[in-house]
């Protein structure tokens, strides 16, 4: 703290002078410190601005990147999601144009010719289920042929153990639910995990009914109507019923990892935007407080000039002693 020292008539030791140019100078640190401030835009630039609040900015900063980063990742997430979702809606529709097919063919007043018809246009449909299981892809991994699971880093705990979201669409899933118990004729409909998985031509075990294969379809005959016959529609109709079940509880499944992805898609976005305010309100500068120390500073800055010109003339008026 400077003191009010006159020095008298001491000539050697200019005590008022240097109290002034000690005010110059902190005046002069001052100009810079808030010109740096308005300039970058930060109250904190280098640790010795706030040792305290540096450590503070810089840790905050840091997990704020990293759920940055968990954000992007349930983006990706809920992109398997969509995906697989869209996939399987479409095919629930194909499956109902089959079911609805196979329940007209039941009738008794449908010719064999036209029961032809409809299995063979019920296969183009089956075909196009397998070729949206074999197209429905992300990351150049299949999702719907009963073996993808992926997982997605989508938090952190304090110690920055990772959280992660999973989707498990692999046989092994027993999260769907699959229905079953069933097995008559040609068919053993015992249901198992088998979810849309593949095994080349047009998909067998469908959608977790053991032995139901969409190619039988292909195999409809005038002179043998097999899954359309009298004696086997009934079982075709069920399992294709059970199909539809089965595929929708899939579709159900990936709905609730949705819902948790987009759960936590909200939170992060949350968590992010106070993240920054909680950095801002340490390390940036306020722009109004800044100027107006700023404007403070450079009126001391003059009045220490003028203090600095006046004292070093005080021992001029002593030399007159002399004359």
């Amino acid at each position: 703290m400077p003191v009010a020292i006159s020095g008298g008539s001491r000539i050697r030791t200019n005590t008022p002078a240097e109290n002034a140019y000690n005010a110059l100078m902190q005046s002069n640190q001052n100009i810079a410190t808030r010109q740096l401030r308005l300039s970058t835009g930060k109250r904190i630039n280098s640790a010795s601005d706030d040792v305290a609040g540096y450590i503070t900015s810089r840790s905050l900063s840091a997990r704020n990147a990293s759920l940055k980063t968990a954000a992007n990742a349930v983006g990706e997430g809920k992109n398997v999601t969509a995906i697989a979702g869209d996939a399987l809606d479409q095919i629930q529709g194909l499956l109902n144009d089959i079911k609805t097919n196979t329940a007209t063919a039941s009738s008794g007043a449908l010719g064999t010719d036209e029961k032809v018809a409809l299995a063979k246009g019920s296969y183009r449909l089956a075909q196009q289920i397998q070729f949206i299981t074999d197209a429905t892809a992300f990351g150049g991994k299949q999702l719907l042929q009963g073996s993808y699971t992926g997982a997605w880093t989508v938090g952190f705990y304090a110690n920055n153990k990772l959280l992660s979201i999973g989707v498990d669409l692999s046989t092994s899933n027993k999260d769907f639910n699959l229905t079953g118990s069933l097995s008559t004729n040609d068919f053993n409909l015992n249901a198992t995990s088998d979810a849309l998985s593949a095994t080349g031509g047009v998909t067998k075990n469908f959608a977790g009914v053991v032995g139901l294969s969409l190619e039988s379809l292909n195999s409809v005959s005038t002179s043998d109507l097999g899954v359309f016959s009298v004696d086997n529609i009934s079982t075709t109709l069920t399992s294709l019923a059970t199909a539809i079940d089965n595929v929708n509880k899939v579709a159900s499944y990936l709905g609730g990892v949705d819902i948790r992805l987009s759960s936590q898609e909200n939170l992060l976005s949350s968590q992010i935007t106070n993240y920054n305010a909680a950095i801002s309100r340490i390390s940036d500068a306020d722009v109004a407080t800044e100027q107006l120390d700023l404007v403070k500073s450079q009126f001391l800055q003059q009045a220490s000039v003028i203090s600095l010109t006046q004292a070093n003339q005080a021992p001029q008026q002593f030399l007159r002693l002399f004359q």
